[in-house]
């Protein structure tokens, strides 16, 4: 069976895929370590959400990447994750 990141390896070798998947580097490790902490935390998405005071589904397209999040969004989610929010120059 095949695995996530041996797709991932094998898509990486296109220069094109390679080039796009760089350009989000930023975007998908904060939502990685988002994940991460929640899942940490034992809480789910709707759980987050609940905390954040908003719905499961906003959850659900951030953390897909559908949702380009705004600095106030990222400060809820560490706030209900109980992180600090680091950004760095």
């Amino acid at each position: 069976m095949t695995n996530l990141n041996t797709i991932k390896k094998i898509a990486l070798k296109n220069k094109a895929v390679k080039k796009a998947y760089d350009e989000m580097a930023l975007e998908f490790s904060i939502i990685d370590q988002i994940i991460k902490k929640r899942i940490k935390k034992g809480m789910s998405q709707k759980d987050l959400a609940l905390k954040m005071g908003t719905k499961q589904p906003s959850i659900a397209r951030f953390e897909s990447g559908y949702y380009n999040p705004t600095i106030s969004f990222l400060k809820k989610v560490s706030k209900a994750l109980d992180s600090k929010l680091e950004i760095k120059i």
